[in-house]
């Protein structure tokens, strides 16, 4: 194989390709953006869909864990519009980059993802509903804490 010129590596390519090197590096460490969540039944702005009024009840397959607290109800379908995001009522998860974040996100889902939880609607929280759950009867928190996750975050 040839070598290229002399040329080719100038000391302005060789500082730029150093940039660009120190820059991926950079964005490594610092991490990649966060995925966003698929939930869509509620809307940013606007009203709550109805069913899911303070008091009612819903169901349906968890489909996505957002971490310690948070997950996604597919209510009448797997299609973004028919998942609710849901903020766990009775257990404040650690926030994901927080000691026992992730630990705690990978068992919410261990215990729930692709399985049936039945919740009660409270109140809303943005683009989510906070709702007490159940899966078997037991709500998620105290099958969070049975499983040994500590509470942490924030308050809602």
């Amino acid at each position: 194989m040839k070598c290229p010129p002399q040329s080719f590596l100038t000391s302005a390519r060789l500082r730029g390709l150093a940039q660009l090197l120190v820059a991926a590096a950079l964005a490594g460490a610092v991490g990649s953006p966060a995925q966003a969540d698929p939930c869509n039944a509620i809307p940013d702005r606007g009203p709550m869909p109805s069913y899911l009024a303070k008091g009612k009840t819903f169901s349906g397959p968890v489909t996505y864990v957002g971490d310690a607290d948070s997950l996604c109800v597919a209510v009448g379908g797997r299609a973004p519009e028919n998942l609710v995001e849901v903020r766990v009522a009775d257990f404040y998860g650690p926030e994901l980059n927080a000691p026992g974040g992730r630990a705690g996100k990978a068992t919410l889902e261990r215990i729930v993802k692709w399985r049936h939880v039945v919740c009660t609607a409270g109140r809303r929280s943005y683009d989510r509903v906070v709702a007490t759950c159940r899966l078997g009867g037991v709500t998620v928190g105290d099958l969070m804490r049975g499983a040994g996750v500590e509470e942490g975050g924030n308050g809602r």
